[in-house]
Formats: structure tokens, C-alpha cells, sequence
């Protein structure tokens, strides 16, 4: 197993068409996972496939996979970026111990790339900022920075210069190294070279240099000291400061590129490994009671300790229900007994799978740090804890927001009803922002979710996934009328 330093526990989130999802389909190539890169457009991006996603473009469920980058394992959760599908980036963030946040170099700080950020300050979660499609017209590097402060109240870290923007973007400028990373062959993303920077950027590096140096020194009162007695830190010292802060959440290192070109995504590769924190060396999970309320104990990220495990994501497949696990303490094995803390129950873990999309791998043990799923589990839902029984703890639950819209179904075929209320029961169990409820009143079947997209997608996998076809509708109004005050009259 790959030492616990070594791992990278990362989610990629994004506002729509910021181009996460390309993102990750290049980090998946350039670490050899996959050999072929799919384009979203195309409909055969790796990450992206469910049907729906693949004929719409976009991302709506998250999904995970693993890869390795100078011998590091890097757990990477690929997230939705629209806003109907928030719920699947506020359950990936709450597993992971750091992020890409990735905006449109044209687009800037968009309304989702807030949310999403909101989301990441709660959950705590070290971040690396990667400015895209710096080829796009009217792309500005500088801007997204300055909006990434104002809008976000960030404070993001340059680390790199774009050389060129739009058609004539080229590649970046390293600060730390002072040197150009620069790609000139279109058809081979892996090649690139690493030359002396433009001599015509000499002033705006040194500018951006000083700042860079400036805000990381202050992370290590020795380094401070040296700084400011004239003497330049190495570059060691400069990352390992880099390090501290970004893990403190002090600021924010901050790339530039362009993904579907198939610029700078190695930059972001060596970040994650320099940077981002690995399992250890983020806060540990509290434990709860069962009001909810901090026990005072902590789930020590260390294989040898009990069992902690949080369930965050349901999926079912065609074969069978996924639940997909993090493992905080302790060890998975196959075929061992774990209590859910909510139930009560005991359950057993039949399989345990490491995940690529939507393809499997056969594990017969996980431990602490890992993300991971598991088959055979009967009553667990997203939120669950799982744990030793003989050392039961709950860890700190996850709370879903409530629905914002809703429709009222049928299925056409009257016969179907039944099927469509064990479809709606599975769909439930696997997105806790969807609800269902039968109107007291018209005796509908009322769908609620957190947007029309939303809804519109659930409609389409009763029909595609669950083979139950639905009118769709408005819920009826039930009109009423009240008896306000009393009259007395005389018939006669």
C-alpha cells in the first residue's frame, strides 16, 4: 500500500464550462490512467458516463477515480459544476482534504464558483486555484486574480505568469525558477520545454517574484528573518513554506493554462503533490453523540485505530447498490461486520471496489485515508457512519438543503405505479436533495428537486434507467375557503 504521506485525497470543482471536467481528463492522461483523451463536447470524456452527460455535455453526478504523480496516489473526485447538482460537490468536499478550484480565464469568479468556494471554507478544504482557457478570447489572467480577491475575499498566491493570452498563449512562467514552461507541439501535450522567460517579462516577473516571496515567508519566522536580512530563501525553503500556508488556508497557489490545449496541467499535477496536504496533516474528524453535539473525540487517521468510515455517496448500478466510503481510521476489509451508528444495525461488507468512473477494481482491504466503495451494504444511506462494533462512533453527519421546485408525475401506463415508487425509492437513496411526496389533497405524486435541469434529469432516468414513463405536470392547487365570522339571517 502507498505510504499515507503519499496520498492526495482531491476534488476538482468548477462553475459550468469553466472546464473541470477537461481538467481532469487531461490529468488522467498525463498520469497515464488512460491512454486516450475524450473530449466533454464529444461526448467521451472518462468522468462523464452517464448517458445524460454524455448527450448534454455537462457534469451531473460526481465521480471518482486514482492515478499517480511522482509516485503519490491522488484519490480525485470530479464534481458538477451547475447549480441544480450543488448537493454532489458539497458531499465530495466534505471527504476531501483538498481541492482545484478551476475558473474560465474570460468568465472569472462565476455565481457557482462561489458557492463552491463557500462550500470548501466550510468544510475546511486546502485549495490550489488553476485560471483556464487562457487561449479563449478575451481571457485575462490578471483580472480573474483581482476578482478572485474582491468576489471570493481570497487571497490567492501567484505562482505562475501566462506567456501570450488568447491565440497566442503559449505556456508559463515559473516564479519560483524564474523559467518558461512553453509547449510548441500541438499534438503531443506531454512535451514541453523548460527554457529562460521572456526577456520582455523580466519586470512583471520580478514584481509578481516579490510578492510571492513576501506573503510565503511570512509562514516561517527563520526564513523571515534570513528574507529580511538580504539573503534570498532557497527554493526548498520557499516550497515548504508554500506548503504551510496553503494548508493553513493562509492563501491560495495560483496557476494559469489552458486544459484543452493541453498547457499547465502539469504545473497543477506538481502542486497537488507539493502542496495540498496528505491525510495526516489535515484536521482530524470529530466524533458526535447522538444529539449531534462533539463528543470531544477525534477520528485519528491511522490504520491501527478502530474503524471510522463516512458513507457520502449512494449509487446504484446494474449491479447493485455502490456506496461509496471515507475511511478516516482504522481498516475495510472484505467480508468484515461494521455497525451503522444511525441504525444500529450491523452490516457486511461484501466487496470493496477502487472506483475509475464507472469501472471497478477489486480490493480486499482499505485503510484509513483511502476512498473507497463497497458492496453488499443493505440500510446505509449518504451520511452514515460506519465503525467498529466493539468501538462504536458517529462522526459528524452531513445536512442536505431542502428542494426549491417541484413537479407533479404520473406514469402513463396505470399499471405502473408500483414500479414507479421503487424507482423513486432508489433515486432517493442516491440524491438526498431530491424528495417525493404524495399530495394529501389530488392524491399526486409530487417530485421535488433543486431546479427544473434537476428535475428535468430524474424525469429522464425513470424512463431511460427504470423503464417507467411519466406525464409531467404542475402540482394542483387545492383552493379552501374560510368561515371569517358569523352571520345570523331568518328565512321565511
Amino acid at each position: 500500500m502507498t505510504d499515507l504521506t503519499n496520498y492526495r485525497n482531491i476534488g476538482i470543482f468548477a462553475h459550468v464550462d469553466a472546464g473541470k471536467t477537461t481538467t481532469s481528463e487531461r490529468i488522467l492522461k498525463l498520469t497515464g490512467k488512460i491512454h486516450k483523451t475524450g473530449e466533454v463536447h464529444d461526448g467521451e470524456a472518462t468522468t462523464d458516463f452517464m448517458e445524460q452527460e454524455q448527450e448534454r455535455g455537462i457534469t451531473i453526478q460526481s465521480a471518482a477515480t486514482s492515478c499517480f504523480w511522482n509516485d503519490h496516489r491522488l484519490n480525485i473526485i470530479d464534481t458538477p459544476g451547475h447549480v441544480d447538482f450543488t448537493i454532489e460537490v458539497y458531499r465530495s468536499l466534505k471527504v476531501l482534504d483538498g481541492g482545484v478550484g478551476v475558473f474560465c480565464g474570460s468568465g472569472g469568479v462565476e455565481p457557482q464558483s462561489e458557492t463552491n468556494w463557500r462550500y470548501a471554507n466550510d468544510s475546511g478544504v486546502a485549495r490550489i486555484i488553476f485560471v483556464n482557457k487562457l487561449d479563449r478570447t478575451g481571457a485575462d489572467f490578471y483580472r480573474v486574480v483581482k476578482q478572485i480577491e474582491d468576489v471570493l475575499g481570497a487571497n490567492p498566491l501567484v505562482m505562475a505568469l501566462p506567456i501570450g493570452i488568447e491565440d497566442n498563449f503559449i505556456g508559463a512562467v515559473d516564479l519560483l525558477t524564474r523559467k518558461a514552461w512553453v509547449w510548441r507541439d500541438p499534438n503531443d501535450p506531454a512535451k514541453y520545454e523548460i527554457e529562460d522567460a521572456p526577456e520582455d517579462m523580466t519586470g512583471i516577473i520580478e514584481e509578481w517574484r516579490e510578492k510571492l516571496i513576501e506573503t510565503a515567508v511570512e509562514q516561517d519566522d527563520a526564513v523571515m528573518e534570513k528574507y529580511l536580512e538580504g539573503e534570498e530563501p532557497s527554493i526548498d525553503e520557499l516550497k515548504s513554506c508554500i506548503r504551510k500556508g496553503t494548508i493553513s488556508l493562509s492563501f491560495f497557489p495560483t496557476y494559469c493554462g489552458s486544459a484543452f490545449k493541453n498547457k499547465c496541467v502539469q504545473m497543477i499535477l506538481d502542486a497537488v503533490v507539493d502542496y495540498l496536504p496528505n491525510p495526516t496533516e489535515v484536521k482530524p474528524q470529530p466524533e458526535v453523540d447522538l444529539e449531534g453535539n462533539e463528543s470531544g473525540e477525534y477520528a485519528i487517521v491511522d490504520p491501527g485505530k478502530p474503524l471510522r468510515a463516512l458513507a457520502f455517496k449512494i449509487m446504484d448500478d446494474r449491479y447493485g447498490a455502490l456506496t461509496f466510503i471515507r475511511i478516516y481510521s482504522g481498516k475495510l476489509e472484505k467480508g468484515m461486520t461494521v455497525l451503522n451508528t444511525f441504525t444500529g444495525k450491523s452490516e457486511r461488507i461484501g466487496r470493496i471496489v477502487e472506483m475509475h468512473a464507472d469501472e471497478r477494481i477489486e480490493l480486499d482491504t482499505a485503510q484509513a485515508g483511502d476512498i473507497v466503495a463497497a458492496i453488499g451494504l443493505k440500510n446505509v444511506q449518504t451520511g452514515h457512519t460506519l465503525c467498529d462494533p466493539d468501538k462504536p462512533a458517529t462522526l459528524e453527519p452531513m445536512v442536505f438543503p431542502d428542494p426549491v421546485i417541484s413537479i407533479a408525475v404520473a406514469p402513463i401506463d396505470k399499471g405502473a405505479s408500483e414500479k414507479l415508487g421503487i424507482a423513486i425509492g432508489k433515486m432517493i437513496k442516491e440524491d438526498p436533495s431530491f424528495r417525493v411526496e404524495t399530495d394529501q389533497d389530488s392524491g399526486e405524486t409530487i417530485l421535488k428537486g433543486m431546479g427544473e435541469l434537476h428535475l428535468d434529469i430524474k424525469v429522464d432516468i425513470l424512463k431511460r434507467t427504470h423503464s417507467v414513463e411519466v406525464e409531467v405536470g404542475s402540482p394542483q392547487v387545492a383552493y379552501r375557503e374560510t368561515v371569517t365570522k358569523r352571520i345570523e339571517d331568518t328565512y321565511t
